[in-house]
């Protein structure tokens, strides 16, 4: 991009992967009047949130990384949640974005007034900016269900992402309410290290066993030596999940969705010894309808003498522990709630307000929708990364986001020349995206028996239907007869 004749300001919300990648791009523009609000004390995004034990990534190291800053020192095929969590803070030091970012300080609302974004933050501080670039994420509201009885219980209570590691583990009788990747994770982590471990397993998961190894001192010093290097094992990777994963998914009947189904197959008939154990742990649904489940010790961490798996659902707790349907008491001492997310809240709860006084709450009251996830219409100049029906689940979102970042530049630079004031999405070309989208989500794997976290409240995939191939040709150049421009 080269230098025109407006002069930006931008707001960008959120200081985790996609607003670090924003502030970087937007400042490699020449767009120098960048601000970064942060409603946490510390950047990070979700591996700030979340610091359970045995947080990873189930993408690989060496896709979810920037591709413009590889990273030679991962220790692991997938990394830790707190070694990608460093990584973040090195880029945006290394970057010059730490000191854009406003910290500890929650955009409460922002309003379109006049051809500018007003900004109030819950301290008071107000802004005005010509483009909001929202970088809120997806997995930052924490789902909490309330069973009855939660204030009476006499032990340590949590959500995974408000871990408390004031409580001690070691020796203790510790009950883990989902079985999701969280669960899963927490599960290989903890279970040698309690007295007793209870899995509270409403749905079973096809779990893909995936060997983590660390790299090797000698790996290390290749990756140091040769980022050319670095770069092709990004770029393998990115071909690597779109040629398989992507296109299984998306086509319920394709070959690489029959594969993924007998390894997932091969790896609970040939690990689960105890027959009836395995049958707990069969899904009555296809591999991965729901998130994918990636791991490489799950069956072995439940068959520890130490665990149960209880299939009963919970009743509520009371002082001892949780009373399940079936009339027992499981004794506990520490119940962690890994029960994900609140996923349809993006921006929420802030209050934003578009052109002629839209209000996004009205916009949204049945469900979030946006023209290719990055724009609204009728909210001028607000852009997303990684809004609704982008894609989600076992991608690299870092990848979504630099796509989406370079689609959202290219409109931002018809502001900057001074060719336009403002540009959304215009009403029709969401309308037709959507539509196509909800035609095309029936013939992938998400539709095929199951309820998971991507359905909306009709019971559609939430998420991208295509290719990520298709994704990328999509994220190449805007259609600017799509948009709205004054």
């Amino acid at each position: 991009m080269t230098s025109r004749t407006r002069q930006l300001r931008v707001a960008v919300i959120g200081a985790g992967m996609a607003g670090i990648l924003a502030a970087i791009r937007l400042r490699q523009w020449g767009i120098t009047d960048v601000a970064v609000y942060e409603k946490a004390d510390r950047i990070g995004g979700t591996w700030r949130e979340n610091t359970y034990p045995g947080v990873a990534c189930d993408v690989p190291s060496h896709l979810y990384c920037y591709s413009f800053e590889p990273n030679p020192e991962w220790s692991h095929l997938f990394s830790p949640g707190a070694e990608i969590n460093d990584y973040f803070q090195q880029v945006a030091d290394g970057y010059g974005v730490t000191p854009l970012i406003r910290l500890g300080d929650e955009v409460t609302s922002a309003c379109y007034d006049d051809g500018r974004w007003r900004l109030e933050t819950a301290g008071g501080y107000h802004d005005v900016c010509d483009v909001i670039i929202a970088a809120t994420g997806v997995l930052h509201h924490p789902n909490v269900p309330h069973f009855g009885g939660e204030d009476s219980f006499t032990g340590a209570l949590f959500h995974s992402a408000r871990w408390d590691h004031d409580v001690e583990l070691d020796g203790r009788r510790i009950g883990v309410i989902g079985t999701g990747s969280t669960a899963v994770q927490i599960t290989g982590a903890l279970v040698e290290r309690a007295e007793r471990y209870s899995l509270f397993q409403r749905t079973a998961q096809w779990v893909l066993q995936t060997d983590n190894r660390p790299y090797t001192d000698d790996e290390k010093v290749r990756f140091r030596q040769d980022e050319a290097l670095l770069h092709k094992a990004h770029d393998d990777l990115s071909k690597l999940f779109a040629d398989n994963f992507s296109n299984a998914v998306v086509d319920a009947d394709s070959p690489q969705m029959k594969l993924i189904e007998q390894l997932c197959e091969a790896n609970l008939t040939e690990n689960v010894a105890d027959p009836d154990l395995r049958e707990l742990l069969r899904p009555d649904y296809r591999a991965a309808c729901k998130r994918l489940v990636i791991s490489p010790d799950f069956y072995a961490a439940v068959q520890r003498p130490n665990v149960e798996v209880v299939t009963a659902g919970i009743e509520h707790l009371e002082p001892g522990g949780v009373r399940t349907a079936d009339g027992m008491l499981h004794e506990l001492d520490v119940v962690v709630l890994a029960t994900g997310f609140q996923v349809d809240r993006f921006m929420r709860p802030m209050d934003l307000v578009g052109r002629g006084g839209v209000r996004l709450d009205d916009v949204w009251a049945e469900r979030p929708t946006a023209y290719l996830s990055v724009s609204i219409p009728d909210f001028p100049n607000l852009f997303m990364l990684n809004g609704p029906n982008g894609p989600v689940g076992n991608f690299s979102l870092i990848e979504v986001a630099e796509l989406q970042m370079d689609y959202i530049g290219q409109l931002i630079e018809r502001l900057r020349a001074g060719e336009v004031t403002e540009i959304s999405a215009c009403p029709e070309a969401t309308a037709e995206f959507d539509a196509q989208r909800v035609e095309a989500a029936k013939n992938t794997v998400w539709t095929t028996g199951c309820r998971s976290w991507y359905l909306d409240d009709r019971g559609i995939p939430a998420t991208w239907p295509w290719t990520f191939d298709r994704f990328r040709e999509v994220m190449a150049e805007p259609e600017l007869d799509h948009y709205e421009a004054i």
